[in-house]
C-alpha cells in the first residue's frame, strides 16, 4: 500500500506514520495539501494522488480535546477507486484503522520500530518525522 499519512496521537504531535516510500514525505503532502491546509474534512484529486482530510472516526482526540484529524495523501492504483471523503473513509481508513489504534494513546511519539510493529512488520511503514 503506498500513501502518505500524516496524523496526531493523544500526546504527540503531527506526525508522518507512513511516508508513501518517500525518502521525504514532506514536499508530497505539501503539493497534495497546498492551499486547503485548514479544510477540516477534504478529498481533491492531484494528477494520480488523492488527498484525503478527515477527522478520527471514532472521535479520538488529542489532550487539548481536539478531534484528532487524518491526513492521507493516497497513490495509484488505491487511488483509482477513492473519488470522495466517503470512499476515503470505506475503502483507505480499514487499511490504517488498527495501526493507529496501536499507536495514538502512546505517551511519546512513535519510533520507527513502533510504527513497523503497528503495521505487522512492514519495514517500509513509515517514519516519525514531523510534518
Amino acid at each position: 500500500m503506498s500513501l502518505i499519512w500524516a496524523t496526531r496521537g493523544r500526546s504527540w504531535g503531527f506526525r508522518f506514520l507512513r511516508d508513501g516510500g518517500f525518502t521525504d514525505p514532506l514536499p508530497a503532502y505539501e503539493r497534495a495539501f497546498a492551499g486547503i491546509e485548514s479544510e477540516p474534512t477534504m478529498y481533491r484529486r492531484v494528477g494520480k494522488q488523492v488527498a484525503l482530510r478527515f477527522p478520527d472516526p471514532k472521535d479520538r482526540c488529542d489532550e487539548a480535546g481536539r478531534v484528532i484529524p487524518h491526513d492521507i495523501v493516497v497513490m495509484s492504483p488505491l487511488a483509482d477507486d477513492v473519488r470522495s471523503v466517503e470512499d476515503g473513509q470505506r475503502i483507505v481508513w480499514p487499511l490504517l484503522a488498527e495501526a493507529f489504534a496501536r499507536l495514538w494513546d502512546l505517551p511519546r511519539p512513535p519510533s520507527a520500530s513502533d510504527l513497523r510493529e503497528a503495521v505487522d512488520g512492514d519495514p517500509s511503514s513509515g517514519t516519525s518525522r514531523s510534518a
